[in-house]
């Protein structure tokens, strides 16, 4: 028999609040390392990097006698000196005209030598690869003696295209490697796209291969250039004339057994520094782009 407490409904259980979640404490993973751990040795190692620079800039504007810590009164006589008395301005257009022609030579040749050896097969490549590896093992000054006996031959000593040529001869087997690795990394089907649609294999390169290799040609040429920017050996050893110097010869000349003029030598270290800075200030973005996709094996 139903009862009236049985057809009553039964109250429906009242349910507790949750408590409220509290937020977890963040616990310090053993990955990961306090800022002040990364910005003090990065900001020891800016002083260290930072104060030869403020010291030849130190020497350069300061007046010449002063001991002072700051270029106060600021002076561009050492600027004046070096680029009117010591030829600098001679040095300087020397070593652009250097630069320049080691950049061209070498990007062409080495882009040349780069598709050959990226799109064809042939019995001694890998032999050959292995040769432009070893010779980055050869120190220049080994290869004197061997490029003066030729140049001699040829009537080239005393001659600007003697170091462009030695330049361009140190800088060919890195460079090519560089550009190899470049073209690997372009899919060989849109060349047959090209070559179906009625291109040939030279335009086929101009037009589908080439403009993706800006990077690798930023960094190829820039490489060559700061290279041959800043080499001194070749440049003292074929170059006699003093017309014929670049700058790296000019700031060996500032300096003697007997003194040194140290206010000089600073300010044609910041001319010879500053065109580098721009042109790197300029590139950076592809030069970093261009380094970091040779590097990968396509």
């Amino acid at each position: 028999m139903i009862t009236k407490e049985a057809t009553e409904v039964a109250p429906a259980p009242v349910r507790e609040a949750p408590e409220p979640v509290r937020p977890a404490k963040h616990r310090r993973s053993w990955d990961e390392v306090p800022r002040w751990h990364i910005y003090l040795p990065l900001s020891v190692y800016l002083v260290f990097t930072l104060i030869p620079f403020y010291w030849i800039l130190l020497f350069a504007l300061r007046p010449a006698g002063s001991t002072s810590l700051v270029p106060w009164p600021i002076t561009f006589d050492h600027f004046e000196k070096v680029w009117t008395e010591r030829a600098f301005g001679t040095y300087f257009e020397n070593s652009v005209y250097v630069g320049l022609a080691t950049l061209v030579m070498t990007t062409l040749v080495a882009l040349a030598g780069g598709y050959a050896l990226a799109r064809f097969d042939f019995k001694v490549k890998n032999a050959f690869m292995l040769a432009l590896l070893c010779s980055q093992f050869v120190p220049g000054a080994l290869l004197l003696v061997p490029l003066f006996e030729i140049f001699a031959e040829l009537k080239m000593i005393n001659s600007l295209g003697s170091v462009i040529i030695a330049e361009t001869v140190f800088q060919l087997p890195l460079s090519m490697i560089l550009i190899s690795n470049f073209i690997k990394n372009v899919p060989y089907s849109l060349e047959e796209a090209a070559w179906v649609d009625g291109c040939n294999r030279l335009t086929a390169f101009r037009i589908v291969v080439l403009p993706l290799l800006r990077p690798g040609l930023i960094a190829v040429g820039s490489f060559a250039f700061v290279h041959s920017w800043n080499h001194f050996l070749f440049a003292l050893m074929f170059l006699n004339n003093q017309d014929k110097q670049t700058i790296p010869v000019g700031l060996n000349t500032l300096m003697s057994a007997d003194s040194v003029d140290l206010g000089a030598l600073a300010a044609g270290g910041i001319i010879a520094a500053v065109p580098v800075v721009i042109v790197f200030a300029f590139i950076q973005k592809w030069l970093i782009t261009g380094f970091s996709a040779g590097a990968v094996k396509g």
